[in-house]
C-alpha cells in the first residue's frame, strides 16, 4: 500500500507501540481498514476527508491578499509571495531595527531571504538563528517566525524583555527556509515535504533538507533513495538552500549562540544529539534551559511539550540541521515540533495559529533570556 508517513517521518522508526500516521489515497483506503481489523491493530480515522479539509483550509485566498501590509494578519497562512512581499515591506519601513539580505538561491532560482533583527547599538553582539520552513507542509513554522517578527517590533518600545533582546542581541530570521518545496505545497500538492531538486536516475523531485547536512550524513532515519520522503540526497550540501543556510552559520559561528529551528507537529522542544543516543557535554545547561522553555510554554493554555535529547525523545535521524548546528561550535541549539500531536497534523486550523504562536514565542523568550544570563 502507497501511504504517505505523515508520523513518524520514516518507516525504520515504525517499531511495536509506535503510533503512526498515515494518510492515504481515498481509493486504497478500505483495504487498508480490512487489514488493520485482520491484522487487529487499533486504528482511529483523525480526517476523513482530507481533500475537503484541504479546500476549507485555502479556499478564502483571494479576497484578503489585496489588503495592505499595515493590516498585515498573521492569523492566516501566507504564501511565498506575501511572505517575501512583508519582508521586503518591513525592511522599507523599520529599517532601526530591520535589516533584509539574501544568502543565496534556491534550487529554481529563488532568493534565501534572511531578516536581521535587533538594535544597532554595538559593534559586536551576539546572535540567534531562527529558521522555519525546512519541510515544505509544516506552514505553522513560517506563520511563528513572521509571528516572532511581529511580536519583537511591537512590544520593543514597551515589554523590558524584548528591549533587552533587542538591545544585546542579533536575530537572524529566515521565514521559509525551503522556499522551493513552500511554494509547491501552495500551488501542487499541498503535502510535499522536501526540497524540489531533480533527480536525473529517478522521476522523483526533491531532497529531505533536514537529512542533507554534512554530520553523520545518511546514516540511521535516512535514505538513500530518492523517492523516499527522507532522501537525505546525493551528497551533504547538494542542496543549494541547505549550502547557502550552512554557509552563512559557518562564517558567523563565532557570535551565533543559538540555533533554533520550527518543524510541525509532535509538541516537543528538542536538542541533540538526533544522530545517536549520547549526553551533549552541556547537557546541564541545555536541559535547564529546556525544562524553563516548556513550562513558560505551558503557563499560557496548558500545552504539555515534552523535552529532550532528539534521538531518544523523537526518533534518531542523521544529518539533521540541528546537529550541525551544534556540532559546528553553537551550543544551544533546538528543534521545535510545533502543535498538534496529530489530530489535523499539517492541516492545523487557521485559528490555532494564535494560541500556538503566542505559547511558542514565550518559550523562545525564555530560552533567549537564559543565554544572556550565561549558565555555566
Amino acid at each position: 500500500l502507497q501511504v504517505d508517513l505523515w508520523q513518524p517521518s520514516s518507516p525504520f522508526h515504525i517499531v511495536e507501540g509506535t503510533v503512526t500516521d498515515v494518510r492515504v489515497p481515498r481509493n486504497t483506503s478500505q483495504g487498508l481498514l480490512q487489514y488493520l481489523q485482520q491484522a487487529n491493530i487499533q486504528y482511529t480515522i483523525l480526517i476523513s476527508d482530507l481533500q475537503e479539509a484541504v479546500e476549507n483550509q485555502t479556499g478564502l485566498r483571494s479576497y484578503r491578499n489585496r489588503r495592505s501590509l499595515s493590516e498585515y494578519n498573521y492569523e492566516v497562512y501566507h504564501s511565498l509571495e506575501e511572505i517575501q512581499d512583508w519582508m521586503y515591506h518591513l525592511n522599507k519601513t523599520h529599517s532601526d531595527l530591520v535589516h533584509m539580505f539574501s544568502i543565496g538561491k534556491s534550487y529554481e532560482g529563488r532568493p534565501l531571504f534572511v531578516l536581521k533583527l535587533g538594535k544597532r547599538s554595538r559593534p559586536y553582539k551576539k546572535a540567534v538563528w531562527i529558521d522555519c520552513g525546512i519541510h515544505a507542509r509544516e506552514w505553522i513554522g513560517p506563520a511563528f517566525c513572521q509571528w516572532f517578527v511581529k511580536e519583537a517590533l511591537q512590544t520593543y518600545q514597551t515589554d523590558p524583555a524584548m528591549r533587552k533582546m533587542l538591545t544585546q542581541l542579533y536575530f537572524y530570521i529566515m521565514p521559509v527556509f525551503n522556499v522551493d518545496g513552500y511554494h509547491f505545497s501552495w500551488t501542487n500538492d499541498r503535502f510535499w515535504r522536501k526540497t524540489r531538486s531533480k533527480n536525473t536516475r529517478f522521476q522523483c523531485h526533491g531532497v529531505d533538507a533536514n537529512r542533507n547536512w554534512k554530520v553523520k550524513w545518511c546514516d540511521e532515519g535516512a535514505s538513500f533513495h530518492p523517492c523516499d520522503d527522507t532522501y537525505c540526497g546525493p551528497f551533504p550540501e547538494s542542496e543549494p538552500e541547505v549550502k547557502a543556510v550552512a554557509h552563512f552559520l559557518r562564517k558567523h559561528r563565532k557570535q551565533i549562540k543559538a540555533y533554533l529551528s520550527f518543524h510541525a507537529y509532535a509538541q516537543m522542544l528538542l536538542y541533540p544529539y538526533s544522530y545517536k543516543y549520547a549526553t551533549i557535554p552541556n547537557f546541564s545547561c541545555v536541559e535547564s534551559a529546556a525544562y524553563n522553555a516548556v513550562n513558560a510554554l505551558q503557563s499560557a493554555y496548558g500545552i504539555r511539550y515534552r523535552y529532550g535529547p532528539a534521538s531518544s525523545t523523537l526518533y534518531v535521524s542523521s544529518g539533521s540541521s540541528m546537529d550541525w548546528a551544534y556540532k559546528n561550535g553553537i551550543p544551544y541549539a533546538f528543534a521545535f515540533e510545533l502543535r498538534d500531536t496529530g489530530h489535523f497534523g499539517f492541516l492545523l486550523p487557521e485559528t490555532l495559529i494564535k494560541p500556538t504562536c503566542t505559547e511558542t514565542m514565550l518559550a523562545v523568550k525564555n530560552i533567549t533570556l537564559h543565554l544572556l544570563k550565561k549558565c555555566h
